[in-house]
């Protein structure tokens, strides 16, 4: 019976980066993802990489690693992520005062700068000035997330680890005695057709690590929402010069919201708080558009949502700020997004369940995502690492 250093379990773009960082180490490294073509949270991102906004010693130190990774990624996993920098708009409602919004982002690490209407639209031209006071403006990393995850994966497989399509069901500490005479302890991961043994297993499946956790008895205070986009196919005629995204992000604060009572999580088909809209754009290199996102924070995840009214709904908050786009051919989308109630994600081991680790809950996933990979696999090894401590479930 063949055994691994480390399961990985989930390939988006936070198991890809751990898995080849594992790997890299000299680990054997068995990777785990349910969907031959992921329908996750990495395959319907934006692709923005958020390096300026740590507010934290702790967030902007990892911010600028993270910028730094990227910078180099595509020469290290041989494969072109489509790392970029461009400008970040982020839009200030017409009925609300500029310099208020301003002052609320002088807390980040790089402070957006303030423009007016005129600016504003001079830096974005689709933009409808009278549905805007002015916007705010940083450079913003950028990059291709599903080719990344991809790059990740090819390299991890180049690297000598082995990738299986299989949903996991179950895990939990198991004990095995590969030769008689020593005594190994081994997480025992079962799938919906095999059962695989490992010394270590690290659960990266972001929306449905908690659901994983709990189906293996397993207490942790991971939360997710369902992100709601849509995508059109690539367009030429049509050219978004920024990424746009609202000033007054609603999406954070119902993060907030939603998880101050972990009790009601355990309660299916529960809608914890009402649903947000933060209409925001985004012009990949290929001319395709991402639109969105609508937030819903239902227990279920799996409810079903009506995909015609929350169309309408984006395409509505698209109309009233990108005019041009919002009748544009696209198809509605949507995944779930985890996220913790401190924003900051959950890594570590779980106290009380040998050799099983967690490794999700990104709020601002493709910024500290890989230098988080690789910080890891160098703590697993066995050096110190105290951003890696201060993350662990245990602080929740």
């Amino acid at each position: 019976m063949k055994t691994y250093d480390w399961i990985v379990v989930g390939a988006g773009i936070a198991g890809a980066a751990l898995a080849y960082e594992l790997v890299k180490k000299g680990y054997a490294v068995l990777l785990l993802e349910q969907q031959a073509i992921p329908q996750n949270a990495t395959r319907y991102s934006y692709g923005g990489i958020a390096f300026w906004a740590g507010t934290t010693p702790l967030t902007k130190q990892l911010c600028a690693e993270g910028i730094a990774l990227h910078q180099n990624l595509s020469q290290e996993l041989d494969f072109d992520t489509e790392f970029r920098e461009l400008d970040l708009l982020l839009t200030i409602p017409a009925d609300t005062n500029p310099q208020e919004v301003a002052v609320s982002y002088t807390r980040f690490d790089i402070p957006p700068t303030l423009l007016s209407v005129k600016e504003a639209c001079e830096l974005e031209p689709l933009l409808n000035p009278n549905a805007i006071a002015g916007a705010l403006t940083v450079k913003h990393g950028h990059i291709h997330p599903e080719k990344t995850a991809q790059a990740y994966t090819t390299a991890f497989l180049r690297a000598g680890g082995e990738m299986k399509i299989e949903q996991v069901i179950n895990l939990y500490p198991h004990s095995l005695t590969p030769p008689p005479s020593d005594f190994l302890r081994f997480t025992e991961v079962q799938t919906t057709t095999e059962t695989y043994y490992s010394a270590n297993t690290v659960v990266c499946a972001g929306g449905l690590s908690r659901q994983l956790f709990q189906a293996s008895n397993v207490s942790i205070k991971l939360y997710f929402t369902h992100a709601e986009m849509l995508e059109t196919p690539p367009i030429d005629s049509i050219q978004l010069r920024t990424l746009v995204m609202p000033a007054n992000f609603n999406r954070f604060q119902l993060e907030t919201e939603s998880s101050k009572n972990d009790s009601v999580w355990t309660q299916p088909d529960s809608e914890v708080v009402p649903p947000i809209l933060d209409t925001g754009a985004i012009q990949f290199k290929d001319g395709s558009f991402r639109f969105g996102q609508i937030s819903r924070a239902l227990t279920n995840p799996f409810a079903q949502i009506d995909s015609t009214e929350s169309e309408a709904t984006i395409r509505q908050g698209l109309k009233e700020i990108l005019p041009i786009l919002g009748d544009l051919p696209g198809t509605w989308h949507r995944c779930l997004v985890s996220f913790s109630h401190d924003a900051l994600p959950v890594v570590g081991r779980i106290s009380g369940h040998e050799g099983i680790y967690a490794f999700s809950g990104f709020s601002n996933p493709l910024a500290i995502v890989p230098t988080l990979a690789r910080r890891f696999a160098n703590w697993v090894s066995g050096e110190k690492d105290e951003i890696i401590l201060k993350l662990c479930p245990q602080r929740l």
